[in-house]
């Protein structure tokens, strides 16, 4: 079975004020290795979807921009095995 080249899939949603997506998707193009970058939401509430091998920079990252809950972080090579993630 091939392995996924970034393997967690990382999921939270950010509740602050002055959010910007711009400011961060480009944050996370130049400071993390993944993909599937999916930056969403306004200047109060933003959802992050993003697939990676280091989730904790993620989460780092984001605990900096203000409060973050419904944080969801699955392991893809596990699920793809039939494993819960």
């Amino acid at each position: 079975m091939e392995e996924i080249e970034y393997r967690y899939d990382t999921q939270l949603l950010i509740d602050a004020e002055g959010l910007d997506e711009d400011v961060v998707s480009e944050y996370f193009e130049t400071h993390f290795k993944g993909d599937c970058l999916l930056a969403i939401g306004d200047d109060e509430v933003m959802k992050i979807h993003y697939h990676t091998n280091e989730p904790w920079k993620v989460l780092e990252y984001c605990a900096t921009l203000g409060e973050i809950y419904d944080i969801v972080v699955e392991d893809m090579n596990r699920q793809a095995r039939g494993l819960k993630g």
